[in-house]
């Protein structure tokens, strides 16, 4: 009895599907139409949309401790151990957020840029604010917007707020660029590997593969800045302390010279102590002089030794083939939209038109 109920429904749905099928074929001329026209459509918002390139530059992560051979035995031998960094460490999680932030963008935006083909040669404020396009839809929706700042008397352009405070202003125009290029440019780092990926896309290939080169060297000197900044300040410090030693040893130097000098054939009890005095005081300018010559040294090889070290695994290629718009996938998905729609709109219709009936 349960084989015959359950051979009923699939005899039901069978038909069922058979009648949907029979549905559809009697409207497909309809159907086809919608899916024309979809096409069509999805033509025309394929083409409109600008082609965007892509680069992309990976770079390795930075060496790990050098060798320092002989200037660690140096070190060692005045009571320094250079093994141990006092560099400030800087998380490669951070370098996403250190190339989208503003001042790191604002630097960016006076870098020259060029495409020959386009014959394009201007600041990467002005290609992004004068020569990026955009689908005409885009225009449309900005339209109204534009025609309520004519008529409130408010213009849509100004000017950037001066002040003396560290604080950044920003107007309408450059926040709506920065926003825009922080969005083209992308850095991403594997925290098993380290490695740092970095992408830039542009409409232009050839200003594509400069700025992603451009933005990979700024980070690069970014970071090394960072980690070096305390090993550079020692250096200036102990810079100073040497040239004042060095003054100091030639000042003493000279007074015991000139004292030996003016003191010829003299033998008193007197001349031996100022002699001794002078030379005493020329013994220890010397001894602070030649530790600080150490010590200066040492600091500049403190600055060699914490420069993170960078290996670019993909260099910057100017991208031959448009990343997007993705356009047969574009297609696909507006005839598939469209056949789903059709056929949903008949099946619907159908079901109303029957359900009234009953």
């Amino acid at each position: 009895m349960d084989n015959l109920n359950n051979n009923q429904v699939v005899e039901e749905n069978e038909l069922d599907l058979i009648e949907l099928a029979r549905k559809f074929w009697d409207k497909r001329k309809f159907i086809s139409t919608i899916c024309a026209i979809g096409l069509v459509a999805g033509v025309i918002i394929a083409i409109s949309i600008p082609k965007e390139y892509t680069t992309t530059v990976i770079l390795a992560p930075e060496a790990g401790t050098s060798n320092l051979g002989n200037a660690g035995a140096l070190a060692a031998t005045v009571g320094i151990d250079l093994n141990n960094k006092m560099s400030q460490e800087l998380p490669p999680e951070l370098y996403p957020d250190i190339a989208g932030s503003t001042p790191f963008l604002i630097g960016l935006l006076d870098v020259q840029v060029e495409d020959t083909k386009k014959n394009i040669n201007t600041s990467l404020y002005t290609y992004l604010d004068e020569y990026q396009k955009a689908a005409w839809w885009g225009y449309v929706l900005k339209f109204p917007f534009k025609l309520i700042s004519l008529f409130s008397g408010k213009s849509e352009e100004e000017s950037a707020t001066e002040n003396t405070s560290k604080m950044i202003v920003l107007s309408k125009d450059q926040d709506q660029i920065l926003n825009g290029l922080k969005k083209r440019i992308v850095v991403s780092v594997d925290k098993k590997s380290g490695v740092i990926t970095l992408t830039s896309t542009m409409q232009s290939p050839e200003i594509s593969a400069y700025i992603a080169d451009t933005v990979i060297s700024y980070l690069q000197e970014y970071v090394i800045s960072y980690r070096t900044l305390k090993a550079r300040q020692d250096l200036v410090f102990y810079e100073k302390l040497y040239e004042e030693s060095k003054a100091n040893y030639y000042k003493v130097q000279q007074a015991y010279a000139s004292y030996i000098d003016e003191n010829v054939g003299i033998i008193s009890a007197r001349y031996r102590t100022t002699q001794e005095r002078l030379q005493n005081e020329m013994n220890l300018a010397y001894g602070i002089y030649n530790q600080m010559a150490q010590q200066l040294q040492l600091a500049k090889v403190k600055v060699q030794d914490t420069t993170p070290v960078y290996k670019i695994i993909q260099p910057a290629v100017v991208p031959l083939k448009a990343s997007s718009p993705k356009k047969m996938l574009i297609l696909i998905g507006f005839l598939f939209l469209s056949l789903a729609g059709s056929c949903g709109w008949v099946y619907m219709k159908d079901y109303f038109l029957n359900k009234n009936k009953g």
